[in-house]
């Protein structure tokens, strides 16, 4: 297995293109395939860029599978044809191309996505089977409107495919309790790199089950998920209160996080913004909840710095619960949190119409232009031991006047997460917390570019790397071994081994640059 392995990772050091004897053979490879649904060579247009808008490529096609069995025909096409790579495409929300195959088979995973919905209950547990190719938002209405059923863990965006998420991990503000949806799906559906259909789970083909599950696609193709759901409310006190110092807003957060069920708030998260008026896309402006309420500069302490912190907190109710339960819950929370006085928000909301928050910003963005302008965000995980350093040099310092978007800052806990899932965490301790900038390039002559945005980025990684932090990568990209190797570091051999079982010829996800594929010889 080792000398497989070492020749797996280093054979094949040309580049992934088809020479142009194998291009000619691609067209006849594909025409040969027997699919429901549809390949079109001409409309590759949209498998060539997604959501962050700084990486393009040029697709062979783009394909919309009918099932999953068109799915497994397609990737057996390339692990038969000389040098042809697959990407699955969900709703194409990657940052840096990973969901891309230049000169390769892009598989717009959308097509499935009518495929499948079914409530399924046993051993006292209730479940729901989606397609991969399903956007969470629809999941969320159906399980909702036709079962009041509701996945526990979720993303803060909800028009991502479930597949898509699975295959990286997807946190919001429930996962302190519940875990990443990783760790709330009981089967996959998982088309291999060997074109195989195989059904696993934790305990049949085990090893696929974990390894594809933020495996960032290098297994397989993920075509149906059993996600664990249970009674949704019909309600939520949404709630954000403010402060002045970091030291205070994470004590609180903690404490939030860790304690148990039943005696926390239902979502917990947290962000960094300006402290000024003058940033209406991360400054003062973003933090009321109703365009009625005001954020009040008055209270803010002297002392303040140039950044100030949000926690948002939400609390689940039933519209048969009385007010006073309601207020009695959230207050008695509220009450032993040391947040500025009177820097308090809060609205109430059906339970739909809080997880669909971000759908307003996005309905809002595509009509202002900054929807389609590039997304250079950074996701990372830093530990509990060094956040407050990363604090003090990364958003006091070098993103003091923000990044033109969200900058989230929230803790989950380890024991939430299962390590034989592909998911790579902080190395220390319990506690580790979750670091998004969601830039946005604002399209008008002061913005900064896009280059620019990720040259900061690189340096904020650089100041992370020679400090010694404890941090990971969330949705990774790297362009060397050398990197993917250090960001995996002891999970690396058990990545290759597991990648040299299920794709052996490197045909999947190669946007993400982990491995390059192996010539059939």
């Amino acid at each position: 297995m080792i000398a497989y392995i070492e020749r797996f990772i280093h054979e094949n050091d040309s580049e992934s293109r088809p020479n142009d004897d194998e291009e000619d053979q691609l067209p006849n490879i594909c025409h040969s395939l027997e699919l429901q649904g549809t390949i079109d060579w001409v409309a590759t247009g949209l498998a060539g860029k997604d959501f962050g808008g700084m990486y393009t490529c040029e697709p062979l096609a783009l394909i919309r599978p009918a099932s999953s069995d068109d799915v497994a025909c397609v990737v057996r096409a390339a692990y038969r044809s000389p040098n042809l790579t697959v990407a699955a495409r969900g709703n194409g929300h990657s940052i840096n191309g990973q969901a891309m195959s230049d000169r390769g088979l892009v598989m717009d995973m959308r097509s499935t996505e009518g495929n499948l919905f079914e409530v399924v209950r046993m051993n006292g547990e209730t479940f729901v089977d989606v397609s991969g190719g399903a956007l969470w938002e629809d999941v969320l209405k159906r399980c909702v409107l036709e079962y009041k059923l509701a996945p526990r863990s979720w993303t803060d965006y909800l028009g991502l495919t479930v597949g898509g998420t699975l295959s990286n991990a997807g946190v919001s503000g429930q996962a302190f309790r519940f875990g990443p949806q990783t760790g709330n799906v009981a089967e996959l559906d998982v088309v291999t790199g060997k074109g195989q259909l195989v059904t696993c789970n934790k305990n049949e083909n085990s090893e696929l089950f974990f390894g594809a599950l933020g495996g960032l696609g290098q297994f397989g193709i993920v075509t149906r998920a059993r996600v664990v759901v249970q009674s949704a409310p019909d309600m939520v006190r949404w709630i954000r209160v403010v402060y002045a110092e970091f030291e205070d807003f994470t004590r609180d957060v903690e404490w939030l996080v860790t304690r148990p069920e039943g005696e926390s708030f239902d979502y917990v998260e947290g962000f960094v913004f300006v402290n000024s008026v003058d940033d209406p896309a991360n400054g003062w402006p973003t933090v009321p909840l109703d365009p009625d309420q005001g954020f009040d500069p008055s209270r803010v302490p002297r002392t303040a710095g140039p950044v100030l912190y949000c926690l948002e907190a939400a609390l689940h109710y039933q519209k048969t619960d009385h007010p006073s339960t309601v207020d009695k819950a959230a207050n008695s929370l509220l009450g032993r949190l040391g947040f500025i006085e009177d820097m308090k928000f809060q609205v109430d909301v059906s339970y739909v119409e809080f997880l669909l928050r971000v759908k307003h910003a996005e309905e809002s963005a595509k009509g202002n232009g900054t929807w389609d302008a590039p997304h250079p965000w950074l996701n990372m995980f830093v530990s509990k031991r060094d956040v407050a350093h990363f604090d003090r040099v990364v958003f006091k310092r070098m993103l003091k006047e923000g990044v033109g978007g969200p900058m989230l800052v929230y803790p989950l806990l380890r024991s939430k997460w299962d390590d034989r899932t592909s998911v790579v965490l902080p190395a220390e301790g319990e506690i580790f917390y979750l670091v998004a900038l969601l830039r946005f390039s604002i399209p008008c002559p002061k913005a900064p570019s896009a280059e620019k945005l990720v040259s900061q980025n690189k340096e904020i990684v650089q100041f992370c790397v020679k400090e010694g932090l404890d941090f990971k990568l969330y949705l990774p990209h790297y362009q060397s071994e050398e990197e993917w190797k250090r960001h995996f570091g002891s999970q690396w051999s058990r990545f290759v081994e597991r990648k040299a079982s299920f794709d052996p010829l490197a045909i999947l996800a190669p946007g993400q640059k982990i491995f390059k594929r192996i010539t059939q010889i």
